[in-house]
C-alpha cells in the first residue's frame, strides 16, 4: 500500500475530474511502475476501494487519474483537495503491451472517461513516434461538454495524430460534428490504415459492439486490444 497526495486537481468535464497524485515523500518522480492502460486500486476512508485508470504515463512526473463523481470513492475523492492522502492498494489489468505494436498503426477508441487509459498510452506512444504508424483517437461522449482534456487535443493534432469526436446528445448544443455512437468512426478511418491495431476503451457494451464492428471488418482477436 502506498499513500499518495493530491498535489493537482483540475475539472475537466460536467462532474469529472483529474487529479495528480504523488507518493508521499516524493516529489521528482513517482515512481510507480505500471504498463500505459493499467488501473490504480484507490482506497479513502472506510469505502470499499475503487479502480481508476492511469490517465498519465508511466514516464510523466505525476500520476493523474480522471474521476466521475458517482458513489463510493469517487464521490468521496471528487470533494478532496490539494495535500489530502488517497491509498493506492495496487495496480491491476495487463494494460497495453505496446512494445509489441512497434510499426504498426494505432487507433484508439475511448467513450467518456474511458479516455483515461488511452491518454496514458498516446502520451507514452507520442514519445517515441517514430515507432509507430499513424496514430488516429475516435472519442465518443454525450455531449461537446462531456469531452475531458480539451485543452490537450490542439496538442495531439499538433503531433500529427488524428483527432475524430462523436457526440450521441446533440440537441440544443452548438455542435457540427458527427453525430452517433463512437464506433460509427471506425468505417471512416480503417479503409486508409496499413497495419491498424485498435485500443479500446469504454463501457462494457461499446467494448462488445466495438469489437463485433471490427470483427466484422476483418481484424484478428490480437488486434482488438482493450486494456482490462
Amino acid at each position: 500500500m502506498t499513500s499518495l497526495i493530491i498535489t493537482a486537481v483540475r475539472d475537466q468535464a460536467r462532474a469529472i475530474r483529474s487529479f495528480d497524485l504523488m507518493p508521499e515523500g516524493m516529489s521528482e518522480y513517482h515512481g510507480v511502475q505500471f504498463v500505459p492502460g493499467q488501473v490504480a486500486v484507490l482506497s479513502v476512508a472506510a469505502e470499499a476501494p475503487a479502480y481508476f485508470a492511469f490517465a498519465s504515463a508511466p514516464e510523466d512526473t505525476d500520476l493523474e487519474v480522471l474521476v466521475k463523481r458517482t458513489v463510493g470513492v469517487s464521490d468521496l475523492l471528487f470533494a478532496m483537495q490539494p495535500g489530502e492522502k488517497i491509498e493506492l492498494l495496487e495496480v491491476a489489468g495487463h494494460g497495453f503491451d505496446l512494445d509489441v505494436q512497434k510499426g504498426n498503426d494505432l487507433v484508439f477508441v475511448a467513450m467518456g472517461t474511458g479516455v483515461a487509459p488511452l491518454r496514458s498510452a498516446l502520451r507514452h506512444v507520442l514519445k517515441r513516434k517514430n515507432d509507430f504508424g499513424e496514430l488516429v483517437v475516435l472519442y465518443g461522449a454525450r455531449t461537446p461538454d462531456d469531452f475531458c482534456y480539451r485543452d490537450e487535443t490542439e496538442g495531439w493534432k499538433d503531433a500529427g495524430v488524428e483527432l475524430r469526436q462523436v457526440i450521441s446528445k446533440p440537441d440544443g448544443h452548438d455542435w457540427s460534428g458527427p453525430t452517433g455512437y463512437v464506433q460509427s468512426l471506425l468505417d471512416h478511418v480503417l479503409p486508409d490504415l496499413k497495419s491498424p491495431v485498435a485500443l479500446i476503451c469504454g463501457s462494457l457494451e461499446m467494448i462488445e459492439q466495438t469489437r463485433d464492428r471490427l470483427a466484422k471488418m476483418g481484424f484478428n482477436p490480437d488486434e482488438i486490444l482493450t486494456n482490462y
